[in-house]
């Protein structure tokens, strides 16, 4: 990476709970995440409407050419369909 890493604290909210992910609305029209339920990190039940947060670093693209491999994976899981 080329940027200082710059983490910035995030809060939302629980909008959806499957069988193995948490789907988050991020307050301030920031976005939305689906997370595998793995990686959330909690000493109560869930339920939706629970808020969250989280530390969060902007994404960078590490390099202009695509990666080839999953191009073609991708390729090929769209031609299963």
């Amino acid at each position: 990476m080329r940027y200082i890493d710059n983490a910035r604290y995030m809060e939302g909210i629980i909008v959806e709970i499957s069988d193995g992910a948490v789907s988050i609305d991020f307050k301030g029209r920031m976005g939305f995440l689906k997370i595998p339920m793995r990686m959330l990190i909690t000493d109560y039940p869930l339920q939706v409407g629970q808020e969250v947060g989280l530390s969060m670093s902007y994404v960078e693209v590490l390099r202009e050419e695509p990666n080839e491999k999953y191009v073609s994976n991708l390729s090929k899981k769209n031609e299963e369909v």
